[in-house]
């Protein structure tokens, strides 16, 4: 597996979109946790990664509980944030597809686990469904939203 370290010698990060739903939702700690790994980022200017099927599902999260317009807001907020936002292709898509089947998983979530595993570094996330993948995964966890 490749070191969790960005080539800046700094953890990496893969965002999962419900840590950026929480952010842009102003969710107490998980707002304040993403915004100093967003702050760390930008200090040692290495991106937060995100793969682009999560970016899709944070727009159409906002769209379903706030309206066009707020996701809109939304997607223009998302692009001045240092995010690397990760194509899918084939073969990424394939081994998403893996992990789903053999974990049980969301289809968005797949997606974003094989990013953190494929890049070695650490999922940030209020799903505790990531622990099925097992230690092939390193969980950067935030407290579940209580409505």
């Amino acid at each position: 597996m490749p070191p969790l370290l960005s080539r800046t010698g700094g953890r990496r990060y893969v965002l999962d979109a419900n840590a950026l739903i929480g952010f842009f939702e102003d969710r107490d700690v998980t707002a304040g946790k993403i915004e100093r790994l967003v702050n760390e980022a930008l200090r040692q200017g290495s991106p937060l990664l995100m793969s682009a099927v999560n970016w899709g599902e944070v727009f159409y999260t906002a769209w379903r509980r706030h309206g066009e317009s707020a996701a809109r807001e939304v997607e223009g907020r998302l692009l001045e944030l240092p995010i690397a936002v990760v194509e899918v292709d084939r073969q990424r898509a394939s081994r998403a597809g893996a992990l789903k089947q053999r974990h049980n998983l969301g289809y968005a979530d797949a997606f974003a686990a094989e990013l953190a595993i494929e890049r070695g570094a650490w999922l940030v996330t209020v799903d505790p469904e990531f622990s099925k993948v097992g230690k092939v995964i390193s969980l950067y966890s935030l407290p579940r939203y209580q409505k």
